[in-house]
């Protein structure tokens, strides 16, 4: 799946996601363009800043058998929102984030699975 894809993806999951968290407000997207950038905000962080969180944090994600990285990409998802500006894409708290992180791998790992099939 290409770079492009995943923005694409991940926009269509913001989306859907702020849409499911609308009414408790606990998830705040304010249209699909700022989903779009936080999109892209998210993939670039995902190339350059997790490798480097990821090794420095190696012997905790070892020690918790890998359930780190769930922290690892809830603090990639707060580092978003404070890029994006956290007045049009925001969480209300760190455990929605992580609840949205888990939402978001799980469905990133589906997607993946199926578009990674040739046949």
């Amino acid at each position: 799946m290409g770079f492009l894809m995943r923005i694409v993806i991940n926009t269509i999951l913001f989306v859907a996601i702020a849409g499911l968290f609308a009414q408790s407000g606990s998830f705040y997207v304010a249209s699909v363009g700022t989903a779009f950038i936080a999109s892209f905000v998210l993939a670039i962080l995902n190339a350059f800043v997790k490798p480097i969180l990821f090794v420095l944090s190696l012997p905790i994600t070892i020690f918790t058998l890998g359930l780190f990285s769930v922290i690892l990409n809830a603090i990639m998802l707060e580092l978003t929102s404070v890029l994006v500006g956290s007045d049009s894409f925001y969480f209300s708290s760190f455990g929605i984030t992580i609840i949205i992180a888990i939402i978001i791998s799980i469905c990133n790992t589906i997607i993946s699975g199926h578009f990674g099939r040739h046949d």
